[in-house]
């Protein structure tokens, strides 16, 4: 089942490092929210750097070490106050954005939701939502008609978070709305405002722009009327019904109707944006590298058979979750983890002044020549046991760490197995236009632009 490792190893798209200068002469010709632009070579090659001359100032931090401080210690190391603002529109003061004690309590109450994530029951929801998603596919295949990767990864794990929050498929008109405008909602907003990034002071007041304030509160609208809906069923054993049961610790006061909304807009959007991302990069990866589809129809063969994939078969595919964990490591769903630093202090051998952001990249930590081997390079089976003793501790981090690390961790690892386990044995899959792909950085690692797809049934 294993593969030899050789020197000749595919290089994916991505941009390719210029020095400092350059990189952000670039990011201000094209006018674009892409941060991947602005990184410079460095970023690949030094553990501590800071990012061009900005207002504020800016460090990136590759060093596991520190890396692992600056997450752990969210007193010291807030959200950064230009991501808070880009999502507090959709997600409002939730856990998602809040820091220090705020969201220790927010955390507290909504720690019993986590356990409603539950593989076992959420499973249900994923294998019927993958049923109606290959019938789909099969129509597609049937008719050769093109679609775009990215919607159509966006739409099934929107069906699946659907389903495990509120007990139902993604198909009544509100559930459509909710997933159209969080498309618009990703397509729009940037996580980082260059302009402000490089004048602005730290914790300047400011807007996002209207397009994606309206976004924000139709979303908003739809989920409070799909919990309204979800209220009239109080059989439902699901995530929402976890969160309504939420109480506070010290008062015992549940969530009000608009901090409800607040904490399930951030499980709708962490539940499926992000496994959305990775999906649609697995997938323009088999399309491009067929010898990695054959080994995971080999795998699934000789693991499921002929029969269904059920849960216990996920956990027994090794090349899938290392086919997954080699995409995550290049495309990290989240590509940059913004913290600013809430008082001066001091990082490595260099003095950070108060309101410094300090960027924390999955991206360039992933990609960077000392923390691995040929880092640029798609390999699987790096993840191989043999193999993992050669990784930095601290150097791999899709789901972030410290103890914001993503809870819903588990969930995505089984989900994503299901999929490309069920779809890769029933489908080959052709990218158009492959050349033309070029990672972005939005909310999420995503294609610039879509990627369109054609299917064939095998």
């Amino acid at each position: 089942m294993t593969a030899p490792r050789t020197s000749a190893l595919w290089r994916p798209p991505a941009p390719t490092p210029r020095a400092p200068v350059p990189s952000l002469l670039r990011l201000m010709w094209r006018r674009e929210k892409d941060l991947l632009s602005l990184l410079p070579d460095l970023a690949y090659r030094e553990m501590i750097t800071p990012l061009g001359y900005t207002r504020r100032g800016i460090l990136l931090v590759n060093d596991p070490t520190w890396v692992n401080r600056i997450l752990t210690d969210h007193d010291t190391f807030p959200k950064n106050d230009l991501f808070v603002e880009a999502l507090e529109d959709l997600v409002g003061n939730s856990m998602f954005v809040t820091s220090g004690d705020t969201w220790r309590r927010q955390r507290k109450m909504v720690d019993p939701a986590f356990s409603h994530m539950r593989i076992n029951r959420a499973f249900e929801f994923m294998a019927a939502a993958v049923d109606d998603y290959e019938t789909r596919l099969a129509t597609e295949a049937s008719t050769q008609e093109t679609f775009s990767l990215d919607a159509a990864m966006s739409h099934l794990t929107a069906d699946v978070i659907t389903r495990t929050i509120f007990s139902v498929p993604l198909e009544g008109q509100t559930s459509h709305d909710v997933f159209e405008d969080f498309m618009r909602f990703e397509r729009q907003v940037g996580s980082i405002d260059i302009k402000r990034l490089l004048w602005d002071k730290p914790w300047s007041p400011h807007q996002q722009p209207e397009p994606v304030r309206q976004a924000c509160a139709r979303i908003r609208m739809h989920l409070g009327a799909m919990l309204d809906a979800r209220l009239q069923h109080p059989e439902y054993d699901d995530i929402a019904g976890a969160i309504l049961e939420a109480r506070d610790a010290d008062t015992g006061q549940p969530f009000d109707r608009e901090g409800l909304i607040d904490q399930l807009g951030v499980f709708f959007l962490a539940g499926h944006e992000t496994t959305a991302s990775s999906l649609t990069w697995a997938f323009y990866v088999l399309s491009q590298r067929p010898e990695f589809a054959e080994r995971i129809r080999a795998e699934v063969a000789e693991v499921v058979g002929d029969g269904p994939v059920l849960l216990e078969h996920t956990k027994r595919l090794p090349f899938v979750r290392n086919f997954f964990r080699e995409v995550l490591r290049l495309y990290p769903p989240i590509t940059f983890l913004p913290r600013v630093a809430g008082k001066d202090t001091v990082i490595g051998d260099r003095k950070v002044p108060r309101g410094t952001m300090l960027m924390i990249a999955p991206w360039s930590m992933h990609r960077h020549v000392k923390l691995w081997e040929q880092p640029d390079r798609f390999d699987p089976d790096r993840f191989l046991p043999e193999n993992e003793s050669r990784h930095v501790p601290g150097s791999y981090l899709p789901f972030g760490s410290g103890p914001r690390i993503c809870v819903g961790a588990a969930f995505a690892t089984i989900e994503t197995a299901l999929i490309i386990a069920r779809l890769v044995r029933r489908f080959d899959f052709e990218a158009l236009q492959p050349e033309t792909v070029r990672p972005y950085a939005r909310l999420t690692t995503r294609p610039a632009t879509e990627i369109m797809m054609r299917v064939r049934a095998r």
